[in-house]
């Protein structure tokens, strides 16, 4: 009895879900890699057809209409290890989610089309370059834009948490959660102990979560926990141990609707270092931002289009409208909360921020926590600061990943040069994903300036046009300059081994 608990203390660290999944995952890797070799060792024609795919491959790359960065690494991948780089390609190469998922979530997409049609007179009291930039954003991305709507901004998860309690606390009718992390401790339980009330009271509360954001984070009962107390719940995509691509694509959206009212959505998720109850990287620096009103609709639709993708329930939409009785009388400009996915070829979010970066003409401030972007990214903020405008980029000083921030730094240069100022937020881990541009136009979302973000995940962000919160974010950031340090050329100084290592983190930053 003496060694017991030890002995189950080191078990239950030790064979967990993350470190089974790791070992089996590198079980297959090693076996994948013994059947190739032994395949084509010795066996002149089947090294020969793997370099005539590979072959084939580079020059089906060249021709493919795709982001420039992910074609380079595979063209690169191919060109070093050409028996094995086309047969990756094959196997990995495919942006777009399982064939399954997807069919399933562009049925489900396609079917309600009509719930998210542009209503007239929205957006006509904009002037030309925000009515263009809302025009796309309903054309391409299917996602309305709404005046009737009041929005505030949250400098921090901290402002925005009481907020958060007391709008779940009205809820009569229904609750929608959708975050990549969930994770117990203070936040969470405040939250859950909300929730299982409200589901007692006969509410109907729904969660979606993304099963490898929140791998660490939940026990392993988490689900039937929830369905116990009649929460309904999806860990979405959920972490198998195999090798597949599938596993790339994960749910980083931020969603919170209650009664179809008012809504909730920034970068901040269900876990204490988003409030800063617990310290990781310093202080968390965060934002988010929270509607209510006519455009709550749009979050409606992105929630029950994604819950009835693998758990069928809904025909009918309009029973989960907001009420128009409870919307705001005063304008407040134009809202447009929109979401991004890896279904489709269209590069929402990539264009919306470059649209903004491009139609710029006082000034440009950026949030995000990540930076490895592609050549047309890059150019666009060069191009924006060589015109004049004002772009300042506001980055982590106390990183949460190491290789992800010296990948980041390795855009400095490049950057500083073109006129663009940067500033690292010294006291802890910048984890907000906002622009703001003009005092006319800002984005607070999920919606990172990497390749992952853009181009892999699913997302979510709000568009504000002629709106008071534009200027909330406006002078948050001016605020949060003065906790900054600004980046000169002087300090992007590095070794020649260094340099080597920022040029392969570029090279593979469409694959971290």
């Amino acid at each position: 009895m003496f060694f017991r608990l030890p002995i189950v203390r080191f078990f239950n660290k030790v064979l967990n879900r993350v470190v089974i999944t790791v070992i089996l995952v590198a079980i297959q890797v090693a076996w994948l890699l013994w059947a190739f070799f032994s395949l084509t060792t010795g066996r002149v024609w089947v090294n020969a057809a793997l370099r005539a795919l590979s072959v084939v491959i580079v020059l089906y790359l060249v021709r493919k209409d795709e982001n420039s960065a992910y074609k380079i690494i595979w063209i690169v991948l191919i060109g070093t290890l050409p028996l094995l780089g086309g047969a990756l390609y094959l196997l990995f190469g495919n942006k777009a989610p399982a064939k399954r998922m997807r069919l399933r979530m562009q049925e489900v997409e396609k079917q309600h089309l009509d719930d998210l049609k542009q209503p007239e007179g929205q957006s006509e009291t904009l002037e030309a370059r925000s009515r263009s930039l809302s025009r796309y954003v309903s054309n391409y991305g299917s996602y309305p834009a709404w005046k009737n709507t009041a929005a505030e901004y949250y400098p921090c998860g901290e402002a925005m948490y009481p907020h958060l309690l007391a709008d779940l606390e009205k809820a009569e009718k229904f609750i929608f959660l959708e975050f990549f992390i969930v994770s117990e401790g203070k936040m969470w339980s405040s939250i859950e102990e909300i929730l299982v009330r409200k589901a007692a009271q006969g509410v109907d509360v729904r969660l979606i979560y993304d099963d490898f954001g929140s791998l660490l984070g939940l026990p392993s009962d988490f689900v039937v926990r929830m369905e116990r107390h009649h929460i309904r719940c999806i860990p979405f995509n959920p972490v198998v141990p195999l090798v597949s691509i599938v596993m790339n694509h994960r749910d980083h959206r931020k969603i919170v609707v209650v009664d179809g009212n008012v809504g909730y959505t920034g970068g901040v998720n269900l876990a204490d270092e988003y409030i800063n109850e617990e310290k990781r990287f310093g202080y968390w620096k965060d934002a988010a931002i929270r509607l209510e009103g006519a455009a709550v609709w749009n979050f409606t639709v992105m929630f029950l289009n994604f819950w009835n993708s693998f758990r069928p329930s809904e025909t009918d939409y309009k029973v989960f409208a907001p009420n128009p009785a409870a919307f705001p009388k005063a304008q407040d400009g134009v809202v447009q909360p929109y979401a991004d996915s890896p279904l489709d070829e269209e590069s929402l979010a990539e264009t919306v921020y470059m649209d903004i970066l491009s139609q710029a003409q006082d000034y440009v401030y950026i949030y995000t926590p990540y930076l490895a972007v592609g050549e047309e990214m890059l150019d666009a903020l060069k191009m924006a600061a060589k015109r004049g405008v004002d772009v300042r980029l506001v980055v982590p000083g106390i990183p949460d990943k190491k290789l992800i921030y010296r990948l980041t730094r390795s855009y400095y240069v490049p950057l500083i040069r073109a006129g663009v100022k940067i500033y690292e937020f010294t006291p802890g881990f910048l984890h907000a994903k906002c622009y703001v541009s003009d005092d006319k136009v800002a984005v607070v979302g999920s919606i990172n300036m990497d390749y992952r973000s853009l181009f892999l995940h699913f997302e979510c962000g709000t568009l504000l046009m002629h709106n008071s919160q534009v200027a909330a974010l406006r002078d948050d950031v001016r605020h949060t300059l003065t906790c900054c340090r600004e980046v000169q050329l002087s300090d992007c100084r590095t070794s020649l081994p260094g340099t080597l290592l920022d040029s392969v983190l570029r090279l593979l930053s469409p694959l971290m």
